[in-house]
């Protein structure tokens, strides 16, 4: 459809681990809060005055907006003027959005800002409200007389795809009455997720226990991120016992939560003439099943290859049998701190595989204050790139506390900050917009170049086994754990459009029964304690509709243009960059085509299980080289 889809309520959210919530350390230095590592909003606008000028002049021009409806078939000239009346709108409206969510991202905890924040997602919700007739009446008009549109009128070109993608849904547009009914429930539709995100971050009362440095320590999220990666066994355990026991209490809670959304989008399908979820959710960009169906094969076909990794792990950790939470201790320490501007040299240093035009303008974007930096009371975990200001430019959040995944994670949103750079430049307002199943390919790909780079530069053995140890990590959690979401994501909508009920209990043991057979538990591989089967409830992109999926198909994506990359020299980086210049001037499954990569088919999916095995083949080989040594 014309592009009216929903708007992500971060941009683009990047974590390694889902929902491994960056860990707020107070900073001794006074100068990490300066200015200087903040992001200056002034030039989105002046102040807030001029926002909510800014936002309500966006909603009276709804009104002129609605004055077109009935009267777009007109004309060419009518045509035209009703689709940029309406995409000026959007387009401003896009700068208001940002605004508010950034300024309230910055400090959670100011009521102010989060009522700018509502009161921005109101005025997107009456935008799509006042923009429910246009596809309706695109469909009404045609595709014979839309085209002769196209002729007469060269200034539609920008809308050419939209239109085109519009006519390609007809079959699942409703009539104007239809369509202005479902934009009522934009809202009401989210509930599910605000509530879920109500327990999970405001009224689940984590408990505190005494850890070996002989403090109390809270496991809320952040507490259990990080103790779960404890090289001590049984304070990894410990985390894990309480924080999952802890949400145990609310299984059926949360279960009735999730089970509303899922219900909430089987009929919201079935309304449109959808024969499941999934249907639906690809076809918005208009994406074959195959792409969905081939990863979920091929990655249960690689799982020895997952289960060779556990093994590995369970070696270098010194344990006899592995269990669930042994996962995320790090396989080797690594005494090295990456400061914010260390941090930005060594990516500059990684990149310049890809070329001067690229590092020119990645200098200068790190130059700008485009990146609220450091953690803070009450700023937003984890790490994102907003890249739907147009008129200005990307913005980055990071919460960077000098280690290697801080690092890590500041190149994969610069992935994301140069693609909108390369999209904005290339592309006209109505055409830069990127998919999401397009948008984590660059992040993944710099993050491998990165791993490169800090593997060929590293100063001992031990440090390039971090490194190659690392990105295996990754490559567990982006191409195997995200995989295992989207299977479980979609058992339970298959559950549904079966007619079946989900309650709390039968969600976990759903997600059990996944869970171990992922890890290798019949088999002794990984051993997952009934407990931990309550995981699911600690992700909130089951609330995003087949989200999850896509950090596997991009990092599969991202590793093989990365390949290219290393191969063919600058011609795989024209490639590459050509990819980025296209934003969504086509469906994402043509792009990644014309890309070389096509993700129906198992090849692009076997090369990076190929790669994992030779990472793991290079690390067997440098341990056997270190005893042999020792």
């Amino acid at each position: 459809m014309l592009s009216f889809k929903r708007l992500p309520r971060l941009g683009l959210v990047s974590l390694l681990v889902l929902l491994a919530s960056a860990t707020f350390n107070v900073h001794a230095e006074q100068d990490k809060q300066a200015e200087k590592y903040t992001w200056d909003l002034t030039e989105l606008y002046p102040d807030q005055e001029a926002w909510h000028k800014a936002r309500n002049t966006v909603l009276e021009q709804l009104k002129d907006i609605e004055s077109y409806k009935g009267k777009l078939g007109k004309n060419h000239k009518t045509f035209y003027a009703g689709m940029q009346l309406i995409s000026d709108v959007q387009r401003q409206l896009f700068r208001v959005y940002v605004y508010a969510n950034l300024l309230s991202d910055e400090d959670l905890q100011i009521a102010e800002h989060q009522e700018l924040d509502q009161l921005a997602q109101i005025a997107y919700a009456k935008f799509s409200e006042a923009v429910a007739w246009v596809n309706p009446e695109i469909l009404a008009i045609g595709e014979k007389k839309i085209n002769k549109f196209l002729k007469k009128e060269p200034r539609l070109e920008p809308y050419r795809f939209g239109l085109d993608d519009t006519l390609r849904s007809a079959a699942h547009t409703l009539d104007d009455d239809g369509e202005a009914l479902l934009a009522l429930f934009t809202q009401p539709m989210g509930a599910p997720s605000n509530i879920y995100s109500l327990i999970a971050n405001s009224d689940i009362p984590w408990p505190e226990v005494k850890m070996s440095d002989g403090k109390t320590h809270r496991i809320d999220s952040a507490g259990y991120s990080r103790w779960r990666a404890s090289p001590d066994r049984d304070e990894r355990k410990k985390a894990f016992d309480i924080f999952w026991t802890e949400w145990q209490k609310y299984r059926s809670s949360v279960g009735s939560v999730l089970n509303a959304h899922v219900q909430n989008q089987v009929a919201l399908s079935r309304a449109r003439g959808y024969d499941s979820v999934l249907q639906r959710e690809l076809d918005q960009d208009n994406l074959p099943e195959d792409i969905y169906r081939t990863l979920v094969k091929e990655v249960n076909n690689a799982l020895p290859t997952l289960h060779r990794y556990f093994k590995l792990r369970t070696q270098m950790l010194g344990i006899d049998q592995m269990h669930y939470y042994d996962i995320y201790p790090p396989l080797v320490s690594l005494d090295k701190k990456f400061d914010y501007e260390t941090s930005n040299k060594i990516t500059l240093d990684a990149m310049s595989v890809l070329g001067e035009d690229w590092i020119s303008k990645q200098k200068h974007g790190m130059s700008q204050r485009w990146v609220h930096v450091h953690p803070q009371k009450g700023k937003r975990s984890g790490a994102y790139m907003s890249g739907y200001a147009y008129d200005v430019h990307p913005y980055i959040l990071l919460n960077h506390n000098d280690t290697y995944d801080s690092l890590s994670t500041l190149a994969h949103e610069w992935g994301h900050a140069m693609h909108t750079l390369f999209a904005t430049e290339a592309q006209p307002f109505q055409t830069y917009r990127y998919t999401t199943f397009i948008a984590e390919i660059p992040s993944t790909s710099l993050e491998l170049i990165l791993q490169h780079y800090m593997v060929k530069n590293a100063e001992s053995v031990d440090e390039k086994i971090f490194y190659l140890g690392s990105g295996l990590e990754r490559m567990r959690a982006t191409l195997f754990r995200q995989t295992m979401f989207a299977e479980f994501e979609l058992s339970l909508y298959e559950a549904v459009e079966n007619g079946e009920a989900l309650s709390g209990d039968k969600i976990s043991k759903m997600y059990g029964e996944i869970l171990r057979r992922y890890h290798g538990h019949d088999e002794g591989v990984v051993v997952i304690d009934d407990l931990y089967a309550n995981e699911w409830m600690f992700v909130p992109h089951f609330y995003y509709n087949m989200y999850v999926y896509q950090y596997a198909t991009s990092v599969t994506a991202g590793t093989a243009l990365f390949e290219r990359i290393m191969e063919e020299g600058d011609a795989g980086v024209e490639n590459y960059i050509n990819l980025l210049r296209a934003g969504g001037s086509d469906y994402p499954h043509n792009l990644l085509k014309n890309a070389g990569v096509d993700l129906t088919k198992p090849d692009a999916f076997r090369a990076i299980i190929k790669r994992m095995n030779l990472i793991m083949d290079e690390m067997e080989r440098l341990l056997a080289e270190k005893e042999k040594a020792s």
